[in-house]
Formats: C-alpha cells, sequence, structure tokens
C-alpha cells in the first residue's frame, strides 16, 4: 500500500491507521470531538479531526471498516449526509473486504469518501503538503508554466 499504510482487520484498526498516516504528514490528530448534538439529541462526535499546524485548516474523518458483506453498510449514506452538519469539512475513510461493489462505488461518488489504501495521497493533496512521490511527479506550478 502507499504512503507506509497497512491492511486493517478491524474499526478500532483503521482508526489508528489513519491517525498514523496524518501524524507522518505532519498533521495534529484529535479523537473522538464532540460538534453538538443530533435532531433526536444523541451527541455527535466525530472520529478523527485532523488540522494542519501551520494553516489551520481542519478536516473530519468518520472511519467505517466492514469485515464481511451484511446490513452495516446501510448505514453509511445517513453518514454521508451527517458529515453536511459538521463545522468543518468532512471525510469517510473506508476499509474492508466486506463493502459491496455498489457500496464503494457509491462511496467513491460522492467526492466525500476514500478507500483506506488512497488517503496518503488525498490528505497531502487537501492539506498542501509534499507527497512522497513529489520527487516524481511535476508540480503543479511547472504543469501551469508550460
Amino acid at each position: 500500500m502507499s504512503g507506509g499504510q497497512v491492511a486493517v482487520t478491524s474499526g478500532s484498526e483503521l482508526e489508528r491507521e489513519v491517525a498514523n498516516t496524518a501524524q507522518r504528514l505532519g498533521l495534529g490528530v484529535g479523537r473522538q470531538i464532540r460538534v453538538g448534538r443530533r435532531l433526536w439529541g444523541a451527541e455527535r462526535r466525530i472520529d478523527l479531526v485532523l488540522r494542519h499546524p501551520d494553516s489551520g485548516r481542519s478536516l473530519g474523518i468518520e472511519c467505517k471498516y466492514q469485515g464481511v458483506s451484511g446490513s452495516a453498510e446501510e448505514k453509511i449514506p445517513a453518514t454521508i449526509q451527517d458529515i453536511s452538519a459538521w463545522p468543518i469539512p468532512g471525510l469517510v475513510v473506508f476499509a474492508g473486504p466486506g463493502f459491496s461493489e455498489n457500496m464503494r462505488a457509491y462511496l467513491h461518488s460522492t467526492g466525500k469518501a476514500v478507500a483506506h489504501e488512497d488517503l496518503h495521497g488525498w490528505l497531502a493533496l487537501f492539506f498542501g503538503l509534499a507527497d512522497g512521490d513529489a520527487e516524481t511527479t511535476p508540480r503543479m506550478e511547472d504543469e501551469e508554466r508550460k
């Protein structure tokens, strides 16, 4: 996997690996951040909040792992919708062999989800950080000058 990521086998392991990826990129990581209440009164929490130390830019992340097929993926559309109520931009990071191909396609189509194996590059782009592959990839400024 790119960015030094490893395969995960549980939700808590996914959360830990996402936090590790963010820290390797120099981002601050907050866990289980309270952001108000849902319509029925339950507390709304974000699994991880990543923060760029210089710009202050933040990103909330919900980690979703599914090891076997089942009804757990039925909650994903509600999670995508819930992100719109956050006071910061948000993203679902998903992993596991239990997600159906239809759900994977749905997640990618929202623009609010990324597979765990693609996270490193996504975060580098979102926060404007140098990616580990930067030496072999032309910088945007170089491409714009052409």
